[in-house]
């Protein structure tokens, strides 16, 4: 049987991780789930635990957050993700240096510093470009990639103190770049104040997330999972940017992972000006009452109109004889299967292009995760994208036309792509 935490765990009143509010409005409560990076081997199953995943927003800062969280060690030490396997990921990477390199006019005596860094998809391009370069990341297996590629790496969680061992070491950075992170640390205050210990004054600091408005929009619940600690808005980023002394100058609204934003950071006395683009997002943000409690109330009523749609479309599925497998062995998959209730041999196999998940088995589901190159043998009727922000590129590589099979994507409902 596997585990889950302890039931003193379980009931111990959540208070905000920024403001230390009490935390007494639920967001989404998607039950118990085991960590969605952690695939497993085939004897790991009796050990795998879960644990309670809900999520829920302070009344007094708007920040949405995860309770129950695991310890960071324990999730990001190892792990599976590699960003290079994203070829859409890497040539959004490369866009953004392009673009920074020109509108910061940075050069052979700059320094561009990356926090999660993963295996150098994106400091190679400032690196070709001949910048200096630093990843930091606390993932030794996927910083062992980035230093084999030529990726000067520190394995390290960024805090303060890092910052401070850095700075003193001579890597203050013109340029920090922070990809989907910003989410993924508990002790928010520690890692951005990092920020404004290694900045130079006049530095630029940028971060991409998710932005949790087009995720009540999209119902892009799958996001939710205990890596990702925090569900961020303009709104409640700017209020932790200010308590470390950084503003918000700039915003670009992406169409990456659902639909993000990527902010432009500086310290609080640098010349930056503000931008029309920052007031136009945080008129948006007002409009949809996203600086107010109920802005967030009703989004689990209708994720769980989500799950019956594809549950019954599975079950339907499955009754008139059709092969259904996955694609992509991805955490918002792995968050979608198990709040479905999905597992093995439901889907009889999940397809990856990482070889560090290849043969092992997906968490909760326990479905096993093969190579795309094996898609052809089994011929699956569908092919279910569980990373719906892929599902173009997915598309474009995957021709299951000689035997019939069709693609399915279930966010924000269920349905079979023509």
């Amino acid at each position: 049987m596997t585990g889950t935490v302890p039931a003193a765990t379980i009931d111990a009143p959540p208070c905000c991780r920024f403001c230390a509010a009490p935390l007494t409005q639920k967001f989404a409560d998607l039950g118990l789930s085991p960590l969605s990076n952690r695939n497993l081997k085939s004897d790991e199953i009796a050990s795998e635990q879960r644990y309670p995943l809900i999520a829920r927003v302070c009344g007094v800062c708007l920040l949405v957050q995860v309770d129950d969280a695991v310890p960071p060690g324990e999730i990001f030490s190892d792990y599976d993700y590699f960003s290079s396997f994203a070829v859409s990921w890497v040539a959004h990477a490369k866009r953004y240096a392009d673009a920074m390199i020109a509108r910061f006019d940075l050069g052979t005596t700059s320094r561009v510093v990356e926090i999660a860094s993963n295996d150098g998809y994106l400091l190679q391009h400032f690196r070709d470009a001949g910048i200096p370069v630093l990843g930091v990341d606390p993932a030794a297996n996927v910083a062992a990639a980035a230093i084999a590629h030529g990726i000067p790496t520190e394995v390290a969680f960024f805090g303060v103190e890092t910052a401070r061992t850095l700075a003193t070491r001579g890597f203050s950075a013109d340029l920090m770049a922070a990809n989907n992170v910003l989410a993924h640390v508990p002790d928010t205050r520690d890692f951005v104040g990092g920020f404004a210990v290694l900045l130079k004054p006049e530095g630029v600091a940028t971060f991409e997330f998710p932005h949790i408005l087009r995720q009540i929009e999209g119902l892009q619940f799958d996001t939710i999972y205990h890596e990702h600690y925090f569900y961020l808005s303009l709104h409640a980023v700017e209020q932790i940017f200010a308590s470390q002394g950084l503003r918000v100058f700039d915003v670009e609204e992406l169409s990456t992972h659902g639909g993000s934003l990527r902010l432009f950071a500086c310290h609080e006395a640098a010349a930056h000006t503000p931008t029309a683009r920052l007031d136009a997002v945080r008129a948006a943000e007002r409009t949809a009452r996203l600086d107010t409690v109920e802005g967030y109330v009703g989004f689990a009523g209708r994720i769980d109109a989500v799950r019956r749609e594809f549950n019954q479309w599975l079950a339907e599925a499955r009754a008139a004889g059709k092969l259904v497998a996955a694609y992509g062995a991805a955490a918002k998959g792995n968050t979608f299967l198990n709040f479905c209730g999905v597992k093995h041999p439901g889907i009889a196999a999940a397809f990856d292009r990482n070889p560090a998940k290849q043969g092992k088995l997906t968490p909760g589901s326990h479905i096993p995760i093969r190579s795309p190159d094996e898609i052809a043998s089994l011929r699956p009727d569908y092919l279910l994208i569980l990373p719906w922000n892929l599902a173009d590129e997915i598309r474009t590589t995957i021709d299951m036309q000689p035997w019939g099979g069709q693609f399915v994507v279930a966010v924000p409902h269920t349905r079979v792509l023509v």
